[in-house]
């Protein structure tokens, strides 16, 4: 190594060195907050009584949760992190904490995803035998066009999606246009003062950029709690926004290097100056990043990667309580779950289609790769891959995309399907969401798939309602003349296996996820035909609607079949009278099916599940399959699989997908 880089290093080092030592002249918390942290006790706070307001029995694990939560209030944080595993049962000790300290003076707001707004009510209902006056502000309920603040400070609970708090945040922050110019508008919501603030999934505040993040934060209330059954230490990044709204400080504050001003908002003026003190934005360092994030990410596992680790579990052990199904199986009585890849073959017709629409993208795929330019058509490529996993489901999601009667509704330009959550770019093209977001993460310069400008897309807009009605109408089955449609092997592989079901003589429920409506339309016909009862839950209909299929679903004996559609159900849907999932079409993130696994394998599940995933052996499934299992296995390998990783699809992915090798 030559002398002069060495002697720069030290110089870097010993330029690395004074400015924390500057730091930590102006904020001398920063020396001792780790030790401060390890002597202060890991909170274990015994077991509460059955609380006698909650009709249900909770489990004795859930009595820990409640007791450690109360506890948990009474330190200077006043809140934290339940991050219990999925189907563990986080609502019923959040309602049970509630009902703690009931009456309480102010309102509690609980913020969840839309498609569990109505499961809240109805749970806090049915726990707490309707003690709780509840109120659910969303867009369609009527009652929260103009409610006033002292109307909405009459009810217990609160509940509203984080779209919707975002949008009443948006409008007081940036304002809207009229004709005559931009109106901001005061949030009633950020107008409360409320007893206590519960994020419900709370990694859907991931971002601390984001709006949605921001409104959170924005929050006025007296205790905060977020409850997530996601993991969050495989994302060290993201674990950062629950810190910041729990205000865990000094780990959430940003400290300024010239003075001793320390701030939870990082606030610039039009100079980049700091707002309190004066200073550049750039002398003011996050201490989160700064101890944890940057060594994490520079050395991974090593040396001051792993030191900030030890630290950053000595912070979760203090702020979380995370537990595992497998740890409680016994407590929660929860039966066996299997999983089983279905493999079936194309037939002759549809495999001369198929291999067709195969060699194609191989080819353009070639293509892109001999005049190296895979990364710039990764807009293609996601389309091709659509169409490879499309042609797997029938060959009629391709061939009569364009056939009469589809036109007036909004159409996804990534699944090409009737957009669901439907967003919209700055170059005026609609997308689903979780599409849009998935095909985001997956590259790093994105561009869209229609007019291949760079993409822009607010991923947090509120969404653009369908018209439910329309999209029933343009249907794939009323574009096709259906008596003389054939099946195809994937839909046969699934009329057999549920007819294998019922000569069980049990009565067997089943979940049937797909990420393509049209498929559920063709599934739909085809199981009706066979004398199978569904019903149908997909993402364009409205938060009513949703529950009402759901207790449809429930509460019949005859119907046999759920059939959803993932964008829509993946998460915070309670299916505890299945016991059967098909996953139809496979998808490389595999969070995204476990998530869809659990619908039935939760609290309140009496016989063992199985979920079956159907695969055609010679398409693209077999290796989609196979890349999932590799990611699988990554997550479960590592502390810190990053986020992207998952989401990613990366070249020697593609290249898989496309050549097999």
């Amino acid at each position: 190594m030559s002398s002069s880089s060495s002697s720069s290093r030290n110089k870097s080092e010993s330029r690395t060195t004074k400015e924390r030592n500057r730091l930590e002249k102006h904020h001398p918390e920063l020396k001792t907050m780790w030790t401060d942290l390890e002597k202060m006790p890991v909170m274990k706070a015994g077991k509460i009584d059955q609380p006698a307001s909650i009709s249900r029995q909770l489990k004795p694990f859930q009595l820990e949760g409640v007791a450690w939560m109360k506890a948990m209030e009474k330190l200077e944080w006043k809140g934290g992190l339940l991050g219990d595993e999925m189907g563990l049962g986080k609502t019923i000790q959040a309602v049970s904490l509630i009902m703690s300290d009931y009456p309480a003076k102010q309102p509690t707001l609980v913020l969840v995803p839309p498609v569990a707004l109505m499961q809240w009510q109805s749970e806090i209902k049915s726990y707490t035998d309707g003690t709780l006056k509840t109120f659910v502000f969303h867009g369609t309920n009527q009652k929260a066009k103009n409610i006033t603040v002292k109307e909405l400070k009459k009810f217990d609970v609160i509940m509203m999606s984080y779209n919707s708090l975002e949008s009443m945040y948006r409008k007081q922050e940036k304002g809207f246009k009229r004709k005559d110019g931009i109106y901001k508008e005061k949030s009633v919501i950020h107008a409360i003062t409320f007893h206590r603030a519960i994020l419900d999934e709370a990694h859907c505040i991931k971002t601390r950029t984001t709006m949605t993040a921001k409104a959170c934060f924005a929050l006025k209330t007296e205790y905060r709690w977020c409850l997530s059954g996601t993991p969050l230490q495989n994302r060290i990044g993201e674990l950062f926004s629950l810190v910041r709204f729990l205000n865990i400080k000094p780990f959430a504050s940003y400290l300024c290097k010239q003075c001793t001003c320390s701030t939870l908002e990082w606030s610039m003026d039009e100079n980049s100056r700091c707002s309190d003190c004066g200073h550049a934005g750039m002398q003011h360092v996050s201490v989160f990043n700064q101890e944890l994030l940057n060594p994490i990410q520079k050395f991974g596992n090593l040396g001051p990667g792993r030191e900030a680790f030890k630290k950053l579990r000595l912070m979760t052990d203090r702020i979380m309580l995370r537990r595992l199904k497998k740890d409680h199986t016994n407590s929660m009585e929860l039966p066996v779950k299997e999983v089983h890849v279905d493999r079936q073959f194309f037939g002759e017709e549809e495999n001369d289609f198929a291999n067709s629409i195969m060699t194609n993208g191989q080819r353009k795929f070639d293509t892109y790769v001999a005049q190296g330019v895979l990364l710039n058509n990764y807009a293609n490529i996601f389309g091709l891959i659509m169409q490879m996993r499309q042609v797997a489901d029938h060959p009629d999601l391709i061939l009569k995309k364009n056939a009469e009667g589809g036109q007036n509704i909004l159409v996804c330009c990534i699944c090409d399907e009737p957009a669901e959550d439907t967003i919209k770019s700055r170059c005026k093209h609609d997308f689903c969401r979780a599409c849009v977001s998935s095909y985001i993460k997956s590259t790093d310069e994105p561009d869209c798939p229609r007019c291949h400008i760079g993409l822009v897309i607010d991923l947090e807009q509120p969404e653009i309602e369908q018209d439910e009605a329309l999209v029933k109408k343009s249907s794939i089955v009323n574009r096709i003349k259906m008596e003389n449609w054939t099946s195809s092997s994937k839909i046969e592989l699934l009329v057999h296996e549920l007819h294998k079901l019922r000569s069980d003589n049990a009565t067997h429920k089943s979940i049937i996820f797909s990420q393509f409506t049209t498929m559920l339309q063709l599934i739909e016909w085809r199981l009706r035909r066979a004398g199978i009862t569904t019903v149908m839950l997909d993402g364009s209909m409205t938060p009513a609607q949703r529950q009402a299929s759901i207790e449809h679903f429930m509460n019949n004996i005859d119907v046999e079949c759920f059939l959803v559609s993932l964008k829509a159900g993946g998460v915070a849907l309670n299916l505890t009278e299945a016991s059967r999932v098909f996953i139809v079409d496979p998808w490389w993130n595999p969070a995204a099916e476990w998530q869809s696994a659990d619908r039935c394998h939760r609290i309140g599940q009496t016989r063992p599940c199985i979920i079956t995933r159907l695969c055609i052996e010679d398409s693209v499934e077999s290796r989609m399959v196979l890349i999932q299992e590799k990611k699988t296995s990554m997550i479960h390998s590592t502390v810190n699989a990053d986020d992207k990783a998952m989401d990613t699809l990366s070249p020697e992915d593609m290249q898989f997908l496309f050549r097999g090798s």
